[in-house]
């Protein structure tokens, strides 16, 4: 009887096996296309950062403006408000992508290692 069971088992081991390779080839394929799209992201935020970096220039050139028309009355000023609002943009936008970082997890790098380890413990062997 026991050799019955398993010559049953093998092929719905074999089928299990195979399943599993398929669910794990499909998640990578799935992996590899969202890192396709944060490229793609990353590009935006590149053309995005440069959009804002020349928009910041305008900004000190504004401020240059005013600092130049109030030089003979308030010229200190207007140099320290202007320095105060764009150190404080900055620290703020250090801090927000700080926290940004600092969360980013690997995408489905344990679902995939948890897959290949259950292909591996239904028998098909070392995944390819």
């Amino acid at each position: 009887m026991p050799d019955r069971e398993d010559s049953r088992s093998g092929p719905v081991r074999r089928l299990g096996a195979s399943l599993l390779a398929l669910g794990r080839i499909r998640l990578e394929l799935i992996a590899i296309e969202v890192q396709e799209e944060k490229q793609r992201i990353a590009a935006l935020l590149l053309w995005t950062v440069l959009t804002a970096l020349l928009a910041c220039f305008g900004a000190v050139f504004v401020a240059l403006l005013v600092t130049v028309a109030l030089w003979d009355t308030h010229r200190l000023a207007a140099l320290g408000l202007a320095a105060a609002f764009f150190s404080g943009l900055a620290v703020l936008g250090a801090l927000q992508m700080r926290r940004l970082a600092a969360s980013q997890p690997t995408l489905f790098q344990s679902s995939i290692a948890e897959l290949r380890q259950d292909s591996a413990a239904v028998g098909q062997g070392p995944p390819p």
